[in-house]
């Protein structure tokens, strides 16, 4: 079993079907240490965009959901910390929140891009020792991000599947599997 550390991709197994989260996710986790983890989903966007959630935006860029916790405040990571002040670095290029008031500001001034940020209702947490549980059951896998900051543009329709194409054999099969298995 790899161990995850921040920057890490968790990657949901096939088994893991009926969770409306979790089914199909690739997260993406912001932090973990000792005393628990926090991701984000990068691959399940809401039917929102920023402008109909944030007052003093016109922005239509993507919502996504970023997991169970907490979902009516608004996270986002993206690639611009010289631009984005307060920033924490995930890893390579990816940073993790920063000033709100100055987010809004550069995406109205347009000198910020949805390819530079993505935003999350919600993110996914685990307690002190629950994900190494999680991991121990078979519910994710770990992987590198390889994207490195491009991850934030990545499209998302086709993140999990690419996913289980990547890790070959059994999970071959998967990648074609309908998402709801009674349609099989």
């Amino acid at each position: 079993m790899t161990k995850p550390k921040k920057g890490n991709l968790l990657i949901a197994e096939p088994s893991i079907i009926g969770d409306v989260s979790f089914n199909r996710a690739v997260i993406l986790l912001a932090d973990h240490n000792p005393l628990g983890s926090v991701g984000f989903i990068l691959n399940k966007p809401l039917e929102y965009n920023l402008k109909d959630i944030v007052d003093g935006t016109e922005s239509d860029f993507m919502v996504y959901n970023g997991g169970p916790v907490e979902q009516d405040n608004l996270y986002f990571i993206h690639k611009s910390p010289e631009l984005i002040p307060n920033s924490i670095e995930i890893s390579k290029g990816v940073f993790w929140g920063g000033d709100f008031a100055t987010v809004l500001n550069l995406i109205n001034e347009h000198k910020i891009s949805q390819n530079d940020i993505r935003f999350f209702l919600g993110y996914s947490g685990w307690d002190e020792q629950q994900l190494d549980d999680e991991l121990k059951s078979n519910s994710w896998l770990v992987s590198e991000n390889v994207y490195d900051n491009a991850i934030i543009s990545k499209p998302c329709n086709s993140f999990w599947r690419e996913k289980m194409l990547e890790l070959g054999g059994d999970y071959s099969i998967w990648s074609n599997a309908p998402e709801d298995p009674s349609y099989n």
